[in-house]
């Protein structure tokens, strides 16, 4: 979309600086592409009148042209066909330079001495056609500078407009951002001539200067406004207008066209220009097509049209494709003297089915398709009338015919004044809220804690309050919030407890420098229990996964195959179990992790390699995070090649122990634990103050039966050592002759928080816990 900075200057009463502009645009959302100085090199560029033509006297298509530009008159040889006596072209005067860089000099042709040159609208940067010289219609004295008849020299902006904000497809759509943004007031110039009447509303038929009018496809066409102008003078546009036209790119073709172009591109609402003594049998019926009908469009190509289009049609059959192209029988010409003006909102969506089938987008399909103003139609003909009156002439016999079968008001959004500062993070107060929608054509009115928004018509993707908070944001501007948020929530609604649980699980595992892995939660079959996918991608993803600990193995497997040796990684996701064919699959969420590779990074005290990662170490872990976030209450069970993890009631919730992959003879083995994550409430972590009494310390060695686990035996301790055991580590284990089994040995840390403990309160605990296990366990002390 280009954006023409004279003619926003033009609407907003100032000159903008471009470069400001710019970052003042994309600041808004608007996001500025490009600024590009545009027809800036006409400066030596001057009208010339062409005062005698002569045919040259030693070339059949070339002339001699007397040509009257500001001094005394100059011979010029032209070889254009349309150089003519008593006109004006521009005029370049040897030393000129023109776009491209080419610098005119006095020089001979077939014999004869050129001063300068004629030029064509190609030659000048303003156009495709070269095969004719450039006309000027001005009343301007020859020598006159061509851009001061001509005022193309300009900068526009290119802005990417995206598909939701169709407002910013128009020239006053850009203006009115910027007046927001620099605080000025919009306001559309007003045309020399006579008002255009205000339109009388009509249901779905009616008649406007002897035309009938029906609509017979709402759904379609919601809303069409037609205008009756007569005794107009087609031609060319005056030079303000096609320079307006220029510098957004659009082709000047004739001032009635140019004017229905120009509203199009300043106010971004598309019309079309029938000529009315085309119509056929008096009438303009906007319908369906119907099957088998053809329309040659203004292209010159002929389309078949399908039962889904709109059409709009006289009498006898299709004139155009609404919202798309007109036909070339009801084209305007030079001959046209009465016009008929459409000014529509036609369906987005048809209109879309009828660019796509008939293969050919326009400006007017770009716009419709993106949405229209439904609400501002009436103002938008009466700026099109008008404009035609000014510069083609002619009257409005009577007012413009307004057919709307089910009007429609404007959209009403509440907004909370609480809730924009809730969302945003910041308190924004009501009267800036107000002021700040109202910058933009909202209107907001009090309604008991809320304001009551009125959205205007050019504004369809606003249905929402959070879509006008996010207005509010952008209008504010996101520079001048705080680079650091404080944490905030956008709903009330705590979080799920498995989140918070998840959350946790994420800081624990993160912090022991694994890092999170996202795995496919599809796989090949893994048992009965895997339910299948109804329509699978492959046999390779045709199940649902039943545990987290595959994927996590085939991601150690690629990192492997890009020779890395050292991984950690960890996934917490949703794994799944069949219960049958009329049974939705069973999810549980599940913690898993996988490790491989060095303990710790290497370093060169290692001797050469840090010991790599082996079974312990992803017990300790295993046993860290399920202490943490696993079943409240489970335990440890020691298995044949790893442990499981049980709950209170003894199932199995989890498993640790060695992993099968296929590792390559450089890397080290897999280890790895997955179990059930838990959500259950936990008793909260609180603080506890440094102790004010020293501790009391007794190493232990104690003969284990073969059957008798390590945790069992420190279970016991703990429930005998009551409150002043204040910790239990093991610090050596011996296994040899003369032992029924093994000798492990603890260091009892002993502390009362109230006073010192004495010897003999220390020994009189060591000896309960003896006892202890002695009786529950078989366990001996250990004699030295």
């Amino acid at each position: 979309m280009y954006a023409s900075l004279s003619w926003i200057a033009a609407l907003l009463g100032q000159t903008l600086d471009p470069q400001e502009a710019a970052r003042r645009l994309t600041l808004a959302g608007a996001t500025v592409d490009a600024v590009e100085p545009i027809h800036q090199q006409l400066g030596d560029v001057v009208v010339g009148v062409v005062e005698r033509v002569e045919q040259h006297p030693d070339a059949d298509r070339l002339s001699l042209c007397r040509v009257v530009a500001g001094g005394e008159p100059v011979e010029v040889v032209c070889g254009a066909p349309n150089v003519r006596p008593g006109a004006t072209y521009p005029y370049a005067a040897p030393g000129a330079t023109l776009p491209g860089g080419l610098t005119l000099e006095r020089r001979k042709i077939r014999g004869v001495v050129s001063n300068g040159m004629l030029c064509s609208a190609k030659e000048l940067g303003l156009g495709t056609d070269q095969a004719g010289l450039m006309e000027v219609f001005t009343d301007a004295a020859p020598g006159t500078p061509f851009l001061q008849v001509m005022p193309v020299a300009d900068t526009r902006l290119l802005v990417d407009v995206t598909p939701n904000r169709p407002d910013l497809l128009s020239q006053r759509g850009i203006a009115r951002e910027l007046a927001a943004a620099y605080g000025l007031t919009l306001r559309l110039p007003e045309f020399p001539g006579a008002a255009a009447r205000a339109p009388r509303r009509a249901g779905a038929e009616g008649t406007v200067a002897g035309v009938d009018v029906r609509i017979e496809d709402p759904a379609g066409c919601p809303r069409y406004i037609a205008a009756v102008i007569r005794g107009v003078k087609v031609g060319p546009s005056p030079a303000w207008l096609e320079a307006r036209l220029r510098t957004v790119g659009a082709r000047p073709i004739n001032n009635v066209v140019d004017a229905t172009n120009y509203v199009l591109h300043e106010i971004n609402q598309p019309m079309h220009a029938f000529d009315l003594a085309t119509l056929r049998s008096g009438a303009l019926v906007i319908r369906r097509a119907r099957a088998g009908e053809r329309l040659v469009t203004l292209d010159g190509e002929e389309r078949a049209l399908t039962t889904e289009m709109t059409m709009i049609c006289d009498g006898e059959g299709p004139i155009a494709v609404a919202g798309v192209m007109g036909g070339a029988n009801s084209e305007v010409s030079e001959r046209t003297t009465d016009v008929l003006l459409e000014c529509a909102y036609f369906d987005p969506a048809r209109v879309r089915v009828a660019r796509t089938t008939l293969k050919m987008s326009t400006d007017a399909s770009y716009r419709f398709e993106r949405g229209t103003d439904q609400l501002a139609l009436a103002q938008s003909v009466r700026r099109a009338v008008e404009l035609i009156l000014a510069v083609a002439g002619g009257q409005e016999p009577e007012a413009a015919l307004d057919l709307w079968p089910t009007p429609q008001a404007p959209r009403t959004v509440f907004l909370r004044p609480s809730r924009v500062g809730h969302l945003l993070g910041i308190d924004v107060p009501r009267a800036e809220i107000e002021q700040l929608l109202a910058a933009v054509g909202f209107t907001a009115a009090p309604k008991d804690e809320r304001l009551a928004v009125q959205v205007p018509g050019w504004r369809p993707d606003v249905t929402r309050e959070v879509d006008l908070i996010e207005e509010v944001a952008r209008l504010r501007g996101y520079e001048h919030f705080p680079t650091e948020r404080r944490p905030f929530r956008p709903t009330a609604v705590p979080s799920a407890p498995s989140e918070a649980t998840a959350a946790q699980a994420r800081r624990l595992l993160t912090g022991r420098g694994l890092h999170e892995a996202r795995t496919l939660p599809l796989g090949a079959p893994g048992g009965p229990e895997a339910p299948a996918v109804l329509n699978p991608l492959s046999s390779e993803e045709g199940h649902l996964r039943t545990g987290l600990i595959p994927g996590l193995v085939r991601s150690v497997e690629y990192n492997w195959s890009l020779r890395q040796r050292d991984v950690r990684l960890f996934e917490i996701g949703r794994v799944f179990r069949a219960c049958g064919t009329d049974r939705a699959p069973e999810e549980t969420i599940r913690v898993a992790a996988v490790l491989t590779g060095a303990r710790t990074p290497p370093h060169w005290s290692d001797a050469g390699r840090a010991p790599d990662l082996d079974l312990w170490d992803a017990k300790a872990m295993f046993e860290e995070a399920a202490r943490a976030v696993g079943p409240v209450g489970a335990h440890l069970e020691s298995v044949k090649g790893g442990w499981v993890l049980r709950d209170a009631a003894g199932a199995v919730r989890g498993r640790a122990g060695p992993l099968e992959a296929d590792c390559p003879p450089w890397a080290a083995g897999i280890v790895g634990f997955e179990f059930d994550l838990d959500d259950a409430p936990r008793a909260a972590v609180r603080h506890r103050g440094q102790p004010a009494t020293p501790t009391a310390e007794r190493d232990v060695a104690l003969v284990l039966p073969v059957e008798v686990r390590a945790a069992d035996v420190e279970r016991v301790m703990r429930a005998a050592g009551g409150a002043r055991l204040e910790s239990l580590q093991v610090f050596d284990e011996y296994r040899g002759e003369g032992l029924a089994g093994r000798s492990v040995a603890w260091r009892l840390v002993f502390r009362d928080p109230e006073r010192t403990l004495r010897d003999a309160d220390v020994d009189h605990a060591v000896e309960t816990i003896l006892v202890a296990l002695r009786s529950e366990l078989g366990v001996e002390r250990r004699e030295t």
